[in-house]
């Protein structure tokens, strides 16, 4: 899909992947949305990336203000791409791992669960519903294409670890949703994909520790390249998904081989 003369959507594109993916769909020629609540990175992304590209700051736990994020794209061009890569704030009372059950013998309360599964999940299907009802209304392309979603799964919808029951059920409905999702919009010209990646050197790790000690901790589990993964690949990846009208229906693991 060619995004010249197009508008993308990234949110969390202040994040490690957000950024990444957005200086590269830029490259491509889109202006680009950065979705965020952190107003100061995503204003100076938006600085540094040029080609009309603007931040808007979005809470995506609220469908009206994921709809002015989309409704800011569309003033700027067509809306081609939207590329979904947000967190979100961590659950109330919420500390450490969310077990099932903890080591006290004290279960995880459901609105935990549910608060982990509205950040990952329902917020993202909030993100593709209003970005492809904006794509529908484009003129389609010469490839008979109108737009792209892009989600962000992770390789804890395939096998997640102690800890993460709530965040392996969002990601794992992220995989699950996808090729249906695919299927409702090919009738309009809109792809619909998802890419799970496995441990990257992102925001999370390094607001607790340097790169180097959370490469010495986290690098050793992949087994090639023996390291934690660059959020520039993720946006290599995300690119190129827009870029080839084929790709469609499928989460693609971007892990280095990582199986836990």
């Amino acid at each position: 899909m060619d995004l010249s003369n197009a508008s993308a959507l990234v949110t969390g594109g202040a994040g490690g992947f957000g950024s990444a993916t957005a200086r590269r769909l830029a490259q491509k020629g889109a202006r680009v949305v950065i979705a965020d609540v952190h107003a100061d990175r995503g204003e100076a992304l938006a600085k540094d990336i040029g080609n009309g590209s603007v931040f808007v700051k979005t809470d995506i736990m609220s469908e009206d203000s994921i709809a002015e994020a989309v409704a800011a794209a569309v003033a700027l061009a067509p809306l081609r791409a939207a590329v979904v890569v947000h967190g979100g704030p961590p659950a109330p009372g919420a500390t450490g791992p969310q077990r099932t059950v903890n080591r006290e013998g004290k279960r995880l309360p459901l609105s935990q669960f549910a608060h982990t599964v509205n950040v990952y999940l329902n917020s993202a299907f909030a993100v593709t519903s209003i970005a492809a009802e904006a794509m529908a209304q484009n003129e389609p392309l010469a490839s008979n294409q109108r737009g792209v979603v892009i989600n962000t799964a992770s390789i804890a919808g395939y096998e997640g670890q102690p800890g993460q029951a709530a965040y392996s059920a969002a990601k794992g409905g992220i995989i699950g949703m996808t090729l249906t999702v695919a299927r409702d919009l090919a009738p309009l010209g809109i792809r619909a994909m998802a890419i799970a990646p496995g441990t990257f050197l992102t925001f999370a790790y390094s607001s607790r520790m340097t790169d180097e000690q959370a490469q010495a901790h986290w690098g050793p589990m992949v087994p090639n390249p023996r390291r934690m993964g660059d959020p520039d690949e993720y946006g290599i990846l995300a690119a190129h998904i827009v870029e080839n009208d084929f790709l469609n229906g499928t989460t693609i693991r971007l892990d280095g081989a990582q199986r836990f």
